[in-house]
């Protein structure tokens, strides 16, 4: 099948095309405009870590004609004094840490931030400008400048420029390292420092894409988050190599055909993915979790955010193993687990809906009735060491896998895909917290041995989901809900342990849907093309195309999806999740 899926979906900004500008001296010369309006202006520019400061130093500031400079980092506290500090919170694991509850004021040195205080007051006259991370510490700011940056783009950072971890002289250190730093506590003190920054920025500035950076007034900014929430919309997918890579969407998805694979790709998982805003000819990148962080309500809905506060706790990705090998063999903390290890309140329950299966594809789902614990245990301990393979055929299911299926995998279930497989994983929203059982002997793409977790899987594995609970509770629980003219509902989960309902439409006529007060999330699994519309006019006529995830916010209430373009005539689907109230 031909795919037109969009790889950089945008949302336009209406009212607001003269209030963004593009390139360095655009930049310049819209900063010095609002900086000469007083006697003493105060440039604050604070940044998310991850951006480029020698950018700043280099194009911007030099031409701002400051009569002082001052950048924050000079205030902050020595290396050994913040890994003190996080020391708890790093852990010696590879990949698990503990989620911080710091406040970036703790990584600061209070007499040397109090002397930049004193430096911004002792200049007279003229731009003062104070610019790094944490720039606002020093000074509100007369003119608020934050220069933001998507996860996704720190690590491609990390790993291609050598980026190292905010307060860390750590550029060589293992890469899995430096991202555990980051998720679990760079990325949640920033995004604590950030918000109240958003809600009153003069200015966002992009620059995500080097050489080719952006500003948008803070009014507009705002303003296209808000219409944002009223909308469906898409948030820009990523796709990455993995040792396990498939085929399927490289070929479907029109890739780059010169890679080894793809392994997998998060098409809607907002604290990773970026989101574009178009205002005119200028596109804004920043990170979807901004949206997240600014309309948890509008976007959630009251009990979702009641229940999850500022964070989107719907995952949908694809993990693509079609010519390519099985996933690594694995299980998920239950949540009383990773509550009193990782500090985390929910976990990762989640399930896999096939898109696409080559004939002999399997699921590996739960353990073989009668089997012994401490055997399997001691087979997959003595695999670990190198000295046999994992004997998976004794100890695991492997469920035939077929197009459509859906396999439901709450939290404490052993499970992985086998190699044949596309799959539309549809999960909560933790993905970090994986322990790996087996990974079938491979090592990473980093030429290392992949991280395994026994110690915490064997804490969390529920040994009584065997063959026969696994077939009764676990694989193609589909029941028929509601039909009409051309149209059917199913229900096809997910599992009374997991938080995620879902719903399966097959349609050849309009169908509609209501967001009844929460966020939805789709993703149209058959058929070419659909439209999505509301049936009072309330948004534009949004067109989805085969595999596209899209975001439905709970503001929205009611909406319809029909057939459109090359989907007319077709039979069409579509996949919804939603937290159950």
């Amino acid at each position: 099948m031909h795919t037109t899926y969009n790889k950089y979906p945008e949302v336009a900004v209406r009212g607001y095309d003269d209030h963004a500008c593009q390139g360095w001296e655009h930049i310049r010369t819209a900063l010095s405009a609002r900086a000469s309006t007083a006697a003493k202006t105060v440039l604050v520019i604070d940044c998310y870590p991850g951006v480029r400061l020698e950018e700043l130093e280099q194009h911007l500031l030099p031409a701002l004609g400051a009569a002082l400079t001052l950048n924050v980092e000079s205030a902050r506290r020595d290396e050994q004094a913040i890994h003190t500090l996080l020391a708890r919170n790093l852990t010696d694991d590879r990949v698990f840490g503990v989620l911080s509850c710091h406040h970036l004021e703790e990584f600061f040195d209070p007499n040397k931030l109090e002397q930049l205080r004193q430096q911004v007051i002792a200049e007279a006259e003229g731009v003062v400008v104070i610019y790094g991370p944490g720039a606002a510490l020093v000074h509100p700011g007369d003119l608020l400048v934050y220069a933001d940056m998507p996860r996704w783009e720190i690590q491609q950072r990390m790993r291609h420029s050598g980026l190292g971890n905010w307060g860390a002289d750590n550029q060589d250190e293992d890469i899995l390292r430096r991202y555990k730093r980051a998720f679990f506590i760079e990325w949640r003190v920033f995004d604590r420092h950030k918000v109240p920054l958003l809600k009153r920025a003069d200015f966002l500035l992009d620059t995500t894409v080097k050489e080719s950076p952006a500003l948008v007034s803070g009014e507009a900014l705002r303003a296209g988050l808000q219409q944002t929430t009223a909308q469906p919309f898409r948030v820009v997918p990523f796709f990455d190599p993995g040792v396990w890579g498939g085929q399927w969407m490289k070929q479907r998805f029109d890739l780059d055909p010169t890679a080894a694979n793809y392994a997998w790709c998060f098409d809607c998982v907002p604290e990773e993915n970026s989101l574009l805003l178009r205002f005119g000819d200028v596109r804004i990148e920043i990170p979807s979790q901004d949206l997240v962080l600014l309309h948890p309500r509008a976007l959630l809905g009251e009990k979702v955010h009641a229940r999850f506060g500022a964070e989107f706790p719907i995952r949908f990705d694809f993990l693509d193993t079609i010519g390519g090998q099985n996933l690594s063999f694995q299980v998920h903390p239950v949540t009383e687990y990773i509550q009193q290890q990782f500090g985390m309140h929910y976990t990762q329950d989640e399930s896999y809906y096939i898109l696409e299966a080559e004939p002999e594809a399997v699921v590996y789902l739960g353990t073989k009735t009668g089997i012994e614990p401490q055997e399997m245990f001691a087979d997959l301990q003595a695999a670990g060491r190198g000295e046999k393979a994992f004997d998976d055929r004794r100890f695991v299911n492997q469920i035939p896998a077929r197009k459509h299926d859906h396999f439901l995998i709450p939290a404490g279930t052993v499970h992985c895909s086998g190699s044949g497989t596309m799959v539309l994983e549809i999960s909560a929203t933790p993905y970090i917290f994986t322990f790996k059982l087996w990974d079938w002997g491979r090592l990473g793409l980093d030429g290392l041995p992949r991280p395994v977790h026994l110690q915490h899987g064997e804490q969390v594995i529920d040994w009584q989901r065997d063959t026969q609970w696994v077939n009764d509770n676990l694989v193609n629980r589909i029941e028929p809900v509601a039909e009409g003219e051309g149209w059917r509902e199913e229900r096809t989960g997910m599992h009374e342990r997991e938080f995620i309902e879902t719903r399966r439409h097959w349609f050849s006529a309009p169908v509609t849907h209501h967001t009844h007060g929460g966020v939805n999330v789709l993703n149209l699994v058959e058929g070419a093309e659909a439209v999505v519309d509301s049936p009072s006019g309330a948004f534009a006529p949004f067109s989805v195309r085969y595999a596209e995830t899209f975001i439905i916010p709970a503001a929205v209430g009611e909406y319809r999806i029909s057939p459109a373009g090359r989907g007319i005539g077709q039979q069409l689907a579509t996949i919804k999740a939603w937290v159950r109230g």
